[in-house]
């Protein structure tokens, strides 16, 4: 089968399916899991499809509106911001002086924190909760309680954030692509974290594969300001993307 007719029958079986496996594909199309890659990897890179692990997802943006509630994201792909979380616990070193944003891969990055010399400033309760079991020096900024994402978030936040200068962060984001920078539902929780990426010196926004495919109304952040740790990307790789296996 000629390369442009693999292709068409790609896209539509993704039209009837939206999310498919390597080895579905091949099969259904009588190729080689090879072949099959390939195409997915030029079809990504022309935007009509998105490149995932393992596999394919319909280039459907999907515009999320508002925040689900964190018991609701939690097991949302569990597996990769666990990946996402202990690569970037690596990443803090003695006496850094750490900000943590809110979020469940956030989350797994305070599960699998191990340096004890360092300070950390969350604005996420349930972060702080993880960081204090573990003994380590926590600080909370005032603010009022955004009880969706267990996040403190307004005026007082953003005064008390303000005053530091941290010298590595991590960020979590709703969406994310080179277009809208990093998108977030909700202006309080985005000023947050807006002010606290400008006055942290390394840049880190944790961000698994569906983060990709998502647009929320409210950008806090350029593409290309921060290092973005993730399970896959569907695009051809950038400097600023570190991919983890």
């Amino acid at each position: 089968m000629i390369k442009e007719k693999r292709w068409e029958k790609i896209l539509l079986l993704l039209d009837k399916k939206e999310s498919l496996q390597v080895n579905e594909i091949a099969t259904a199309l009588n190729s080689s899991e090879a072949t099959i890659r390939r195409d997915i990897i030029e079809l990504s890179e022309q935007g009509k499809l998105v490149k995932v692990h393992g596999g394919v997802l319909k280039n459907d943006n999907t515009y999320v509106m508002k925040d689900l509630s964190m018991s609701e994201k939690h097991d949302l792909n569990l597996k990769e911001k666990r990946k996402i979380g202990q690569y970037a616990a690596k990443l803090i070193q003695p006496n850094d002086f750490v900000y943590i944003d809110a979020g469940t891969t956030t989350e797994a990055l305070a599960s699998f924190i191990e340096e004890t010399n360092a300070t950390f400033v969350t604005n996420s309760l349930s972060v702080a909760h993880i960081l204090i079991k573990k003994g380590l020096r926590t600080i909370l900024p005032g603010g009022e309680i955004k009880v969706s994402t267990e996040a403190l978030v307004g005026a007082e936040t953003v005064d008390a954030i303000s005053r530091y200068n941290f010298t590595i962060g991590f960020f979590g984001t709703n969406g994310a692509n080179e277009t809208n920078g990093f998108t977030t539902p909700e202006i309080n929780e985005a000023r947050v974290k807006q002010i606290a990426m400008e006055h942290t010196k390394k840049k880190y926004v944790l961000c698994d594969h569906s983060k990709f495919s998502t647009i929320s109304p409210i950008s806090f952040g350029k593409f290309e300001n921060a290092i973005i740790i993730t399970d896959s990307y569907p695009k051809k790789k950038k400097k600023n993307i570190v991919e983890v296996k």
